[in-house]
C-alpha cells in the first residue's frame, strides 16, 4: 500500500505545466459554455469532446517543445525571430481578452461562494481577487505550481455531477461516438464556440513559459542553460501534456453530460453562465449535483484568474525584452508584476461598472477567434525552424496534427464572421 502511495505521490509530483494548462482551460467562463452547450442542445456536442483532443495535445506539446527547447518563452521567441509589429498586435488582443475572462472568473468564483454561503456576491469579489495576487506577488514558482496542481483535483466535482445527474448511458455514449452534425446556425455557433473556448491562445504563451519556469526553477537560470531538452524530458513533456489535456476534455465532456442529463431534458435551456447552471442544478440529486459544480467553480476559478493574468504578464513583458516570472522578486520584474496587478484589478472593475458579462465574454471570444489561426501558423513555423529547434524540430505526425489543427481554427474563424449574431 506504502509503495502504491509513493508511487502515485511520485507520479503526480511529474506532471507540470501540461496538467496545471489543462486544468485552467476549464474556468468558469469556458465552463459556463459548455454549460451552455449541454442545457440548450442536450447530448448533441458530446463528440466534440473527443474530436479536440488530439488537436489540443498537437498545439500545446509543439508548445512545450518549443519552451524547453529553445529556452524562452513563446513571445520571446517570436521578437527574436519573427516580425515584432505582428507579435505587439497579437499580445495587446490576447491581454484585452484575458483581462475581460479574468474579471469574469472573479465574479464567477463570488457567485459560486454566494451558492455555498450567503455573503453578497459584491462583497465577495475584491477579496477573492486580493487572495489571488497575494499568491502570485509573494509566493515562489514552486509554491504557486504545488497550489495549482492541488487545486485541479478541483475539476474532479464536476465529474461527480455528471454522476449524480444520472444521464441514459447509452444514449450519452451513442451521441459521443456518433457525432450528430446539423447545419443549424445555433447549432454552429455553439461548435464554434467551443472549439474557440478549448484551443484558447492563452494556453499557447502559458505552456512555453511554464516549461521555461520549470527549467529555472531546476537552477537554469541563463538561457544558454535552458537550451536543448533531452530525451528523457521530451518524453515526461509528452506525458504531462497529454494528462493535463485529457483532464481538460474530460472535465468539459461530463458538464455538458451533466446539463444535457438535467436541464435540457426538462426544458430549462435558458442558462447564461456556469453559476445559472448551479444555481437550476439545485433540485436535481437533492442539490448534490450543484454543490459539486459549485465547488468545482471555485477551484477551477482560484486556478484560472491567476493563469489569465500572468500569461498576459508574460506576453507582455517579453515582447518588450524586460525581466519576467515568478522565479523573479517584485523588484526585479516590475513590470511584469504591475501587468499582474493591473490586468487583476481591471477585471474586479469589470464587475462593477454594469458591463454586461455575456456581452463581454462575447467580445473576448470573438478576439480569441481571431487571434488563434495566425498564432497557430507561427507555432508551426517556428517548431519547424532548426535554427530555433535545432534537431527537435517537428516529426511527420506532430506536424500533420499541427497543420490540421491550424486549417480548423482558421474555418471556426470564418464560421465566427458567418454565424455572427445569430
Amino acid at each position: 500500500m506504502m509503495l502504491e502511495r509513493s508511487r502515485v505521490k511520485r507520479f503526480f509530483k511529474l506532471l507540470g505545466p501540461g496538467l496545471i494548462t489543462g486544468a485552467s482551460d476549464d474556468d468558469p467562463s469556458g465552463i459556463g459554455t459548455y454549460a451552455v452547450a449541454g442545457a440548450s442542445l442536450g447530448f448533441a456536442t458530446l463528440w466534440t469532446a473527443l474530436f479536440t483532443l488530439p488537436l489540443m495535445i498537437a498545439a500545446l506539446l509543439t508548445c512545450a517543445r518549443i519552451g524547453m527547447v529553445s529556452g524562452m518563452g513563446l513571445a520571446a521567441v517570436l521578437r527574436r525571430h519573427y516580425a515584432r509589429n505582428l507579435l505587439y498586435l497579437t499580445v495587446i488582443g490576447l491581454v484585452i481578452a484575458n483581462t475581460i475572462n479574468a474579471g469574469a472568473d472573479i465574479g464567477a468564483i463570488a457567485a459560486a461562494i454566494n451558492l455555498l454561503i450567503p455573503i453578497p456576491i459584491a462583497v465577495l469579489v475584491l477579496p477573492v481577487a486580493l487572495a489571488i495576487l497575494a499568491l502570485q506577488i509573494w509566493g515562489s514558482y514552486r509554491l504557486i505550481a504545488r497550489t495549482f496542481k492541488w487545486l485541479t483535483l478541483a475539476l474532479f466535482a464536476y465529474v461527480g455531477s455528471a454522476v449524480f445527474a444520472r444521464p441514459d448511458w447509452s444514449e450519452v455514449l451513442k451521441a459521443t461516438f456518433i457525432p450528430r452534425l446539423s447545419f443549424d446556425s445555433s447549432f454552429l455557433a455553439m461548435v464554434v464556440a467551443i472549439f474557440g473556448t478549448t484551443i484558447s491562445p492563452y494556453l499557447f504563451f502559458w505552456q512555453a513559459d511554464q516549461e521555461v519556469e520549470e527549467e529555472i526553477s531546476f537552477g537554469r537560470v541563463t538561457r544558454a542553460q535552458r537550451r536543448g531538452a533531452s530525451d528523457a524530458e521530451i518524453k515526461y513533456a509528452r506525458w504531462d501534456v497529454h494528462i493535463g489535456m485529457f483532464l481538460s476534455n474530460l472535465v468539459m465532456y461530463f458538464i455538458i453530460l451533466a446539463t444535457a442529463a438535467t436541464l435540457f431534458k426538462t426544458g430549462q435551456t435558458n442558462i447564461q453562465s456556469a453559476t445559472d447552471a448551479a444555481e437550476a442544478l439545485k433540485p436535481f440529486a437533492h442539490g448534490a449535483a450543484s454543490l459539486l459544480l459549485a465547488v468545482g467553480l471555485i477551484g477551477s476559478g482560484f486556478l484560472a484568474v491567476p493563469v489569465l493574468t500572468g500569461c498576459s504578464a508574460y506576453a507582455l513583458t517579453e515582447s518588450f525584452g524586460g525581466r519576467y516570472g515568478f522565479n523573479q522578486k517584485l523588484r526585479r520584474a516590475k513590470f511584469f508584476y504591475a501587468v499582474i496587478i493591473v490586468s487583476t484589478l481591471v477585471g474586479v472593475l469589470i464587475n462593477f461598472i454594469g458591463i454586461n458579462p455575456i456581452r463581454a465574454l462575447l467580445f473576448a471570444a470573438i478576439i480569441n477567434g481571431f487571434l488563434a489561426p495566425p498564432l497557430l501558423v507561427a507555432i508551426m513555423l517556428v517548431a519547424n525552424n532548426r535554427h530555433i529547434m535545432g534537431d527537435r524540430v517537428n516529426g511527420r505526425w506532430s506536424n500533420i496534427l499541427g497543420w490540421t489543427t491550424t486549417v480548423i481554427m482558421f474555418v471556426a474563424a470564418v464560421a465566427l464572421v458567418l454565424t455572427w449574431g445569430q
